[in-house]
């Protein structure tokens, strides 16, 4: 496919000023005009985006500034079920808001201490760049671009995923060849996008991308018949097609899977204290399930446990909280709060949710998966 490029030059506003905390101010992030590369649409220009960013922060200075504000502000997609949304109730839910729960109960020990701030594909991103959010945690695929490109830090896969195709059960399509010359409902601004294209490319199938802006419109125009597929990742096919689509029984995800799609949250470069505590905080989690420490058990483990391990981990033995910055007692908080992995799995995505998705290399390395923590010692 040929590929048109141009430069759109962008300018995002944005004055950050953190308040005094104690008897010293925390300092004022400077910013800085950058130029970022913005995953652009199949079949669009390439983007290259022109942006005030806030200035790298220095060792230290994120985890000093949410402290200060009192409240840990975290970017999410609100509109995905299962990973971030609003339940009946009015208060957000799913996976990856109980990532956000968990790293405010590592700072705070308290789990409520979070700003959600809902972010489309196209906005994620700049908003970690220019300070407003602390931390993205957003159903973000970690690639080596987005790694280089953008001034970030991806701390850590929390859900391993692929791209996958959903198309009507009844339509006899099976492969993709069957696609040839359809119509694929894709969202705006993806590595989905890119990677259908590779795919479609690699396998000569001539098809026309029909792109949205955002999951609403997305699963809308194929609902309505818009569109011959719908393309995404495959634990937002399966949670998407069961919480908004009319009749989710008469729709089937090809076995295919277009990509790798290792979802993580996003910190940006320059402060390594803070990405080492978004980082760790979700190894804390998977240590937890491994070492069979949950919510219901963890007083009675903090108490009368022999493992080392575990014993370092809930911060009985050794200085591992004061090393990240933090209580001795961050992990226990975590656990205690908002669970061990486990536990979020299946509150969110395990049997009995209308998202259900088996776990799959989200298991842990002994039980066949991929999750493995790094020793707490």
């Amino acid at each position: 496919m040929r590929k048109l490029f141009a430069t759109m030059t962008m300018l995002v506003v944005f004055s950050l000023v953190l308040a005094a905390c104690g008897g010293g101010a925390v300092p004022t992030a400077e910013k800085v005009i950058q130029t970022v590369v913005v995953t652009a649409p199949a079949g669009t220009p390439q983007v290259q985006v022109q942006v005030q960013v806030a200035q790298a922060p220095g060792f230290g200075e994120t985890l000093a500034a949410v402290q200060a504000r009192g409240t840990l502000i975290c970017g999410v997609n609100g509109q995905l079920p299962g990973f971030s949304f609003l339940d009946p109730s009015g208060a957000y839910a799913g996976f990856d808001v109980d990532f956000c729960r968990a790293l405010a109960a590592a700072i705070f020990g308290d789990d409520t201490k979070v700003e959600y701030r809902n972010l489309t594909t196209q906005e994620r991103l700049p908003a970690l760049q220019t300070g407003e959010i602390d931390v993205l945690i957003r159903n973000t695929t970690w690639t080596l671009t987005r790694d280089t490109d953008n001034g970030l830090n991806f701390t850590g896969t929390t859900f391993y995923d692929g791209q996958g195709i959903m198309v009507p059960a009844d339509s006899g399509i099976t492969t993709l060849n069957d696609l040839e010359g359809g119509t694929v409902c894709v969202q705006k601004g993806t590595t989905t996008e890119l990677n259908l294209a590779d795919a479609m490319a690699l396998n000569n199938v001539t098809y026309t991308p029909a792109v949205y802006e955002d999951v609403n419109q997305t699963y809308g125009a194929y609902a309505e018949g818009r569109c011959d597929a719908v393309t995404s990742d495959k634990s937002q096919l399966s949670s998407a097609a069961k919480a908004v689509l009319p009749d989710p029984e008469n729709h089937v995800i090809l076995d295919v899977t277009l990509s790798k799609e290792p979802l993580s949250p996003v910190v940006r470069h320059g402060d390594d204290q803070w990405f080492d505590i978004v980082k760790w905080t979700v190894y804390a989690v998977i240590a937890a399930e491994e070492y069979g420490v949950d919510s219901a058990n963890v007083d009675d483990q903090r108490a009368n446990a022999v493992n080392p391990e575990i014993r370092r981990l809930l911060g009985v033995e050794g200085d591992m909280g004061p090393k990240l910055g933090l209580s001795n007692d961050w992990a226990y908080n975590v656990i205690k709060l908002v669970g061990n992995y486990e536990e979020i799995y299946n509150r969110n995505l395990g049997p009995g949710t209308p998202t259900f998705i088996p776990r799959g290399l989200n298991s842990l390395y002994t039980d066949g998966g991929a999750l493995y923590s790094p020793p707490f010692r």
